[in-house]
């Protein structure tokens, strides 16, 4: 059914359109009986407000910007739900987008969201993202971005993440504390702050707690590379009595490396990884893992743009608390 107009309903109550309009509004200047007589026949013929129309007049649309690599991950899936969650609460909308780790898309979604008058952007920056124009561009606008999980190493944005160096020293204390001397351990793209972060915490961890280790470091990010990585090094005359795994991604591709060659968890290989907390749980025994929960990144974030939308003062840069789950790993 087509929305009734504003005329429509002037006409069938012999009265004005911008009476009508206004009484819609709850202006002072209209009395309760027509704003009553007015409110009951545009809910009997269903008449909406013009919602483009609206955003223009009043600059505002009540929609916020998700922007992430790619929802087909539990992680961000998880801070999309939290996000989503918040934002019903507060009367918004969510608008997601995903850059595929592409700066050029990456930088189109952001003209999205800017064409659509979002009032605020989340965003987790993609691999290659060198150039903060785009963003500073909607800060410029007044439209506050919140970056989260990947953040950008320059200073002057509000970012939201997760405890990466509290998380990589319990990681890594949690195998210094089972006195495991052959380390490997994978991480995820170098050129991101979040692996640079975790990596050096993770070795300086131990250069500080067990110096004799031998700790071998990678970089491959996704499943299939790092399951290569931990075939080779689990078939090498000197294999790893641990596998330490940045994130969920990377425990998928070393688990299949385990199954492939009939390893047995701890016995044959201790497994570790940071993770948000699902995927840990699909394996037997659990894998114990450093918690860095996506839901609860997501609340912080809601949280810190709801207090930018209003104008108050947030602090910078949050951190949500790492958490190390005992499962039977290791």
């Amino acid at each position: 059914m087509q929305q009734s107009t504003l005329k429509k309903l002037s006409e069938a109550l012999g009265i004005s359109i911008s009476t009508v309009s206004r009484a819609l509004k709850d202006h002072p200047d209209i009395s309760a009986a027509t704003k009553l007589k007015v409110k009951e026949l545009a809910a009997a013929m269903e008449y909406e407000p013009n919602s483009y129309a609206v955003q223009l007049r009043t600059r505002q649309s009540n929609v916020l910007g998700l922007l992430v690599p790619s929802i087909d991950n539990f992680f961000y899936d998880s801070f999309i739900a939290a996000v989503e969650d918040e934002a019903r609460k507060f009367g918004y909308s969510v608008m997601i987008m995903q850059s595929r780790d592409n700066v050029d898309i990456e930088t189109a979604n952001l003209n999205i969201f800017r064409k659509n008058m979002a009032m605020g952007v989340f965003a987790t920056v993609s691999i290659a993202t060198d150039d903060m124009a785009p963003f500073h561009k909607l800060e410029d606008l007044k439209i506050p971005v919140i970056f989260f999980d990947r953040v950008p190493e320059e200073k002057g944005f509000y970012t939201v993440c997760l405890s990466d160096a509290d998380a990589a020293r319990l990681a890594a204390e949690a195998i210094i504390e089972k006195k495991k001397q052959n380390v490997l351990a994978l991480f995820g793209h170098p050129h991101l702050s979040i692996s640079k972060v975790r990596s050096k915490t993770f070795v300086d961890t131990f250069k500080e707690q067990l110096p004799s280790a031998a700790i071998t470091l990678h970089f491959p990010e996704q499943p299939e590379p790092s399951k290569e990585i931990a075939l080779k090094a689990l078939q090498s005359a000197n294999p790893p009595d641990v596998i330490f795994c940045m994130g969920d991604l990377i425990l998928i591709g070393v688990m299949r490396a385990i199954h492939e060659l009939n390893l047995k968890v701890p016995e044959d290989v201790a497994v570790i990884s940071i993770s948000n907390g699902f995927i840990p749980t699909m394996y037997n025994p659990i894998i114990t893992y450093v918690e860095t929960s996506g839901y609860k990144l997501g609340k912080l974030s809601f949280s810190q743009m709801l207090g930018r939308l209003k104008g108050e003062e947030v602090s910078e840069n949050v951190c949500v608390e790492s958490i190390l789950v005992k499962g039977g790993s290791l």
